[in-house]
């Protein structure tokens, strides 16, 4: 009956979202509602364990994700999303127009949110694309794609943040940003050939638009150095991967001390901050105020989700499913790499229902974090391997009821059917090559 409420519970929360459009964090509370009640838990402890689950989360990994979202929002805002952009292009060059345009899609959508960073790159593809003369298609596939694979897979994108604090990884997140940054370059790959053997057999009209390349570069005035663009992501990365580091190394003494502190995950973020506050064009009103503003105006629903999320996991830990799930002797049933599987497919399985990426990877996270206890699975590699295979299910599949399909489709100018064999194909294949590396790592690392 446990197992029969907690699937009630999850079907509850899809429904709410899907069909009557409840905003995922109420949907989240009134699942959490519903397996507290149904599993015959005292009141209090309902609301004691929605707080906790709530609060916990919060405690842990909340301005994490605030400043990952500063950092994000800066760097759109100041042009060194362009920055980054421009560098890589000058790097590959233009004879090879899709796969810069992946190669940038891997790197921007780390700090910036995959449907932001498509909008503004969105009229440098166009004037790449007429440049090489290569489908529009093709370009907009090869860059959606990069987007997608960091934003589900490498922290500090708030969903990969969200499950690590879900599973209790939030100490592993320089483990977790490691291998998420491996294991998005096989999606990256599978995204980029398939915008160049089927997005690039497909026609959208042109809108006649006049785009010169050298043009369009000049059209966004002074952007800031190159050092200053990529400083903001490449600064926390290198801390928290130093404090992860000297903790695992096991080494002592004051400036080890220091460093183990720069590495915690808030400061290296907060450091972060500090640097793309450089980026700024002007320190007044409008980006001290204002911008800082917006971005806390984007984490707010997100930090909502994840908090939700957290009270629906402690909700579900204390119900005695723990105690449930150690009956099943899963170890036999699941052994080793094939675990991955179970999180994969509830992922995709929420994904492909609600739409969002975020969303999926919260309640899935929130859903297996019981069982990992119980099957053993601690550690920094195999945890970081869970988020990999959560954040792989919540790749697939991108389809009508997600909103980066529509901003992929609206500014390609591609028709939905051609944007269902494009975008909606290039994300599946994404998400069954993702799982696919993440349980070949498991086999090597763990």
């Amino acid at each position: 009956m446990l197992f029969v409420v907690l699937l009630i519970g999850v079907l509850l929360i899809v429904v709410a979202t899907t069909k009557f459009k409840v905003h995922p964090f109420l949907s989240l509370l009134l699942g959490t509602l519903f397996v507290g009640f149904a599993s015959g838990m005292p009141l209090a402890k309902i609301v004691e364990n929605i707080n906790s689950g709530f609060g916990g989360l919060m405690g842990g990994i909340g301005l994490v994700i605030v400043f990952g979202t500063i950092i994000g929002t800066i760097l759109e805002k100041a042009g060194a999303a362009l920055r980054m952009a421009e560098v890589v292009l000058r790097i590959v060059g233009p004879k090879r127009p899709q796969f810069a345009m992946s190669l940038i899609g891997y790197i921007v959508s780390i700090p910036v949110f995959c449907d932001s960073g498509f909008v503004i790159l969105n009229s440098l593809r166009k004037a790449l694309a007429k440049r090489a003369k290569v489908a529009l298609a093709s370009m907009s596939v090869a860059l959606a794609t990069g987007l997608y694979a960091t934003h589900t897979l490498v922290p500090p994108t708030p969903g990969p943040i969200a499950a690590a604090g879900n599973i209790g990884a939030d100490g592993f997140l320089g483990t977790i940003i490691l291998i998420g940054l491996i294991t998005a370059i096989p999606a990256v790959v599978v995204g980029y050939l398939w915008a160049t053997k089927v997005a690039s057999k497909i026609e959208v009209e042109d809108d006649g638009e006049e785009l010169d390349y050298e043009e369009i570069v000049r059209s966004f005035g002074k952007m800031p150095s190159t050092f200053q663009a990529f400083l903001p992501i490449v600064l926390p990365i290198v801390l928290i991967g130093a404090g992860s580091i000297v903790s695992v190394a096991g080494i002592e003494g004051n400036a080890a001390a220091f460093l183990n502190f720069l590495g915690q995950p808030v400061i290296a973020l907060l450091a972060g901050v500090v640097a793309a506050l450089t980026l700024l064009p002007k320190y007044d009103e409008e980006t001290l105020t204002n911008w800082i503003g917006e971005a806390l105006l984007d984490a707010a629903p997100i930090l909502l989700i994840t908090g939700a999320g957290g009270a629906f996991g402690t909700v579900i830990k204390n119900t005695g499913i723990a105690e449930m799930i150690q009956g099943w002797n899963l170890g036999d049933m699941f052994s080793g790499a094939l675990f991955l599987l179970v999180p994969f497919l509830i992922a995709a399985a929420l994904k492909t229902a609600q739409g969002s990426s975020t969303a999926a990877l919260v309640i899935t996270s929130s859903l297996i974090a019981p069982m990992l206890p119980t099957l053993g699975i601690e550690g920094a590699v195999p945890l970081a391997l869970v988020v990999m295979a959560v954040g792989a299910g919540a790749m697939t599949v991108s389809h009508v009821n997600d909103s980066f399909f529509w901003v992929v489709t609206q500014f390609s100018g591609m028709k939905v059917t051609d944007a269902y064999k494009a975008q909606t194909m290039a994300t599946l294949m994404q998400g069954l090559v993702t799982i696919v590396v993440s349980m070949i790592l498991w086999v090597i690392l763990v």
